[in-house]
């Protein structure tokens, strides 16, 4: 099974601060076969970052962008449409619990964001979380793209700063599948070096989301070589 590892920077890095720590991450990160790490910057840093890393040659590691407008291109003052982004970047991450926390985005715009992400040939990564997670999972019917990754993230968990119980998550991942079969599910919330490895032997994840911690290089890289080293120890 193919593993994925997701760091979300969120609202921090400018230019300089991203490309120092992809020049850190490089030097303590170990590629493994079946294993994709996956960077979402901010906007800003984005244009200059996709250059920068073919420089580095990181194996089986994309950017995503944080977001995208519900839009295509045209008359949206401050809105960056999928389309704009489709040369930088290879994922999107839809309908984080804070775009609805912060920016009070709807179903309905979460959905537009899906469709306007795969339109433009790039794969969403679709945030999931409770009490919407049976409406965000319905949306998804509509959406045709077998490359989608879902990403549960109990708002409780990131608030708190305490993660889900695994066996919590492991049920939680068990009824997405049900209703999602054959799409990769993650696991985010407040996943440290010191926590990670029970999230990780879980059968049901294919991955994990990591806020802050993804801030901090030499951390992030420790968490994608303990996902490595399981795919190593169960070919």
């Amino acid at each position: 099974m193919k593993k994925y590892v997701v760091g979300n920077w969120k609202c921090n890095k400018d230019k300089k601060d991203a490309q120092k720590w992809f020049a850190e991450f490089s030097n303590c990160y170990t590629p493994v076969d079946g294993l994709e790490v996956i960077i979402a910057p901010s906007f800003i840093c984005l244009c200059s970052l996709s250059e920068y890393v073919k420089t580095l040659e990181i194996q089986n590691l994309s950017l995503a962008a944080q977001d995208v407008s519900p839009f295509p291109k045209g008359s949206y003052t401050g809105a960056v449409a999928a389309d704009m982004v489709r040369d930088m970047v290879d994922y999107v991450i839809i309908g984080h619990s804070e775009r609805r926390r912060y920016f009070h985005e709807t179903s309905q715009e979460t959905a537009n964001k899906m469709a306007e992400t795969v339109d433009a040939g790039l794969k969403p990564i679709v945030c999931i979380d409770q009490p919407y997670a049976m409406s965000q999972l319905t949306a998804l019917h509509d959406i045709d793209c077998e490359e989608m990754l879902l990403a549960y993230g109990p708002v409780d968990a990131m608030t708190a700063r305490i993660p889900e119980l695994p066996k919590r998550v492991a049920e939680a991942t068990q009824f997405i599948s049900q209703v999602h079969p054959k799409r990769p599910v993650l696991y985010g919330g407040s996943l440290m070096v010191e926590n990670v490895d029970d999230y990780i032997s879980l059968p049901q994840l294919s991955g994990i989301f990591v806020g802050q911690t993804s801030l901090d290089a030499s951390a992030f890289a420790i968490l994608c070589n303990k996902v490595g080293e399981s795919l190593i120890s169960k070919s």
